[in-house]
């Protein structure tokens, strides 16, 4: 097995011993994305909208560094401190994400790293 480790600037770098994304064939898979401004490494706020938005933004840019774009996305894994904000996580994945959607699961959880909110994660097939 031959695989290609994904890196960018343009998104936050890990926080631990893992890697942006992991390119095997033409299959990418994209490690969670918090909404961490990567110029600062720092949450860019509380607010719930802003954070879904900077983690889906940092999430793109990791696709872009390994070819592709969140249209090349098979699967997305969400997860929320706080399933009260489903209903705004889907507006704004409408948004971001093209048509047709991926597969997704969506998870409530305890909490995130640097007590974030919103965390996703993706796989990716590229052309």
């Amino acid at each position: 097995m031959s695989k290609q480790i994904i890196a960018t600037t343009a998104a936050p770098s890990a926080i631990g011993p893992y890697s942006q994304a992991v390119k095997v064939g033409s299959t990418v898979y994209l490690s969670g994305q918090i909404g961490i401004d990567p110029a600062t490494s720092d949450l860019v706020g509380a607010d719930f909208e802003a954070q879904v938005r900077q983690a889906f933004k940092n999430l793109a840019e990791v696709a872009k560094a390994a070819g592709g774009t969140l249209a090349h996305a098979v699967k997305f894994t969400l997860f929320l401190t706080d399933l009260g904000q489903f209903a705004k996580v889907n507006a704004i994945m409408g948004e971001v994400v093209p048509q047709p959607f991926p597969a997704r699961s969506t998870i409530g959880v305890a909490s995130l790293p640097k007590g974030a909110q919103f965390e996703v994660e993706a796989i990716l097939v590229l052309d």
